[in-house]
């Protein structure tokens, strides 16, 4: 994201706010208890993913999502609450953590600032259970930071987030969060360098011969049994002559991949899940929603003829077009079991530099008793990223795949105070840990599929992404 300097509204007077937690401490004296308080401010424009390269630390966990087309970015940095659980009832415990928090969180400053107030970053694996135990994410992670930088539309809000007993010292609180948002606006100029070149070593090589074979194999099984689609991923995995730079990576990934979902997150202990992402599960806005039909792919042309062509056969392609009604009429019927009236907006194409997809969106109405997580629970995986029947499909990838899924292809985002939300799916992803990066892509398999294009597609998938990692 390039940024440019503005002043911004003065912080909230000092006075004011010292009071404010004194009143809350006495509070927590009297009550024998703890108060969090989400502190919302404006201040001078800086980069988010410059937030992030400066402020966090190797054991704190933090999130990046950065959504270009809307002009948003929003970094969190540590935590104040955190849970983290495995098992199916994995939606469940995070809805009930997040309605938890909120009802011991005061709020302090402009509540009307975008991305004001308290939200929670979240991240799932694609199962339930990650069936290797060392994979380094858990099932789910439910996170309040205590720093929150976003930007939307050239305007900055930091959120604060203190957590205030008897014990906490408010004048040591002011002066470290003063002392932050100095730091803060003495960023406001830079901006990181992405000429940073790499050498890499390909530590496994691609087996294609696999994966047609496990195409072909599934392909049978669409043939005779209750399957219509499987998505099959694929891994590379890279080892680099240095340690991998995460902020430029991110930012070379946002450079040139400007119409997707740029995405990081990280456990705390030195690894971090990163990508750029085409496809949005579910996004609210004051009780409106909008999720994608995203399935169907074709690679983009070198000519504009070319490129012309090559959108025309994707449009018209029986097949394309048969991988795409399953996403569609799976994510219509999910939505109308929970009650909502999904409505399907003109079918499009999803353009990005390297890829083409068949796109359709959809949108609802959510009332207010229906929790954002009860909808990702209800659509995740989706035949975009799993097959139909989605049971089905699920244990045969579990079958054929030899790696650990974890957070590839799963539900990534934030939720705020009012319901509001955005999560997306974190394909076109890697998972990095110090100077190695294990990279996926996936392919839908239906009738009519052929093993050596849908490999080509895996390819043409990894590859952009290893372009960006440095």
């Amino acid at each position: 994201m390039t940024v440019s300097p503005c002043r911004s509204n003065l912080f909230v007077q000092h006075k004011d706010l010292y009071q404010f937690l004194l009143a809350v401490q006495k509070k927590c004296i009297k009550n024998n208890s703890k108060q969090i308080v989400s502190i919302s401010q404006e201040i001078d424009l800086v980069d988010p993913l410059l937030v992030l390269a400066r402020f966090t630390q190797a054991n704190e966990i933090n999130f990046y999502f950065e959504d270009k087309g809307k002009g948003e970015a929003i970094a969190a940095i540590d935590s104040v609450e955190k849970l983290q659980v495995d098992g199916t009832d994995r939606f469940t415990k995070a809805e009930y953590f997040i309605k938890s928090c909120l009802k011991n969180i005061i709020n302090f400053g402009n509540s009307n600032l975008p991305f004001s107030g308290p939200h929670f970053f979240c991240y799932f694996s694609f199962f339930d259970q990650n069936s290797q135990v060392d994979y380094p994410f858990p099932s789910a992670t439910i996170f309040l930071p205590c720093w929150q930088v976003a930007v939307k539309n050239q305007r900055c809000i930091l959120v604060t987030n203190l957590m205030i007993n008897a014990d906490v010292n408010i004048q040591k609180i002011l002066d470290t969060v003063q002392t932050k948002i100095q730091f803060l606006q003495s960023l406001e100029n830079y901006s990181p360098d992405i000429d940073f070149p790499t050498k890499f070593y390909q530590k496994s090589i691609a087996n294609a011969e696999l994966f047609k074979y496990s195409v072909a194999s599934v392909l049978e099984k669409i043939q005779s049994s209750h399957l219509s689609k499987i998505v099959l991923a694929d891994i590379l995995d890279v080892k680099s002559s240095n340690h991998f730079d995460l902020v430029k990576s991110l930012n070379n990934l946002r450079q040139i991949h400007p119409n997707c979902y740029i995405f990081s997150t990280s456990n705390g202990k030195g690894q971090n899940f990163i990508g750029a992402s085409p496809e949005r599960l579910i996004s609210i806005n004051n009780q409106q929603l909008i999720t994608d039909a995203l399935a169907g792919s074709a690679p983009r042309g070198k000519t504009p003829a070319e490129d012309a062509a090559k959108a025309n056969r994707l449009l018209n392609s029986e097949k394309e077009r048969h991988e795409h009604s399953l996403v569609l009429n799976f994510i219509t019927q999910r939505l109308c079991q929970l009650g909502l009236l999904p409505q399907i907006l003109a079918p499009r194409l999803r353009q990005l530099s390297n890829i083409q997809h068949l796109w359709t969106p959809i949108s609802a109405v959510v009332p207010a008793n229906i929790h954002p997580l009860k909808i990702v629970a209800q659509l995740h995986p989706t035949p975009a990223v799993a097959g139909a029947a989605r049971d089905v499909a699920c244990a045969e990838i579990r079958r054929y795949e030899s790696f650990e899924r974890g957070l590839y292809a799963a539900p990534l985002g934030w939720i705020d105070a009012k319901g509001n939300c955005e999560f997306i799916v974190g394909i076109r992803s890697a998972l990095i840990d110090g100077d190695r990066a294990r990279l996926y892509a996936g392919a839908g398999i239906v009738a009519g599929s052929d093993p050596d294009k849908e490999f080509a597609e895996v390819q043409l998938k990894l590859q952009a992404l290893l372009k960006a990692l440095v």
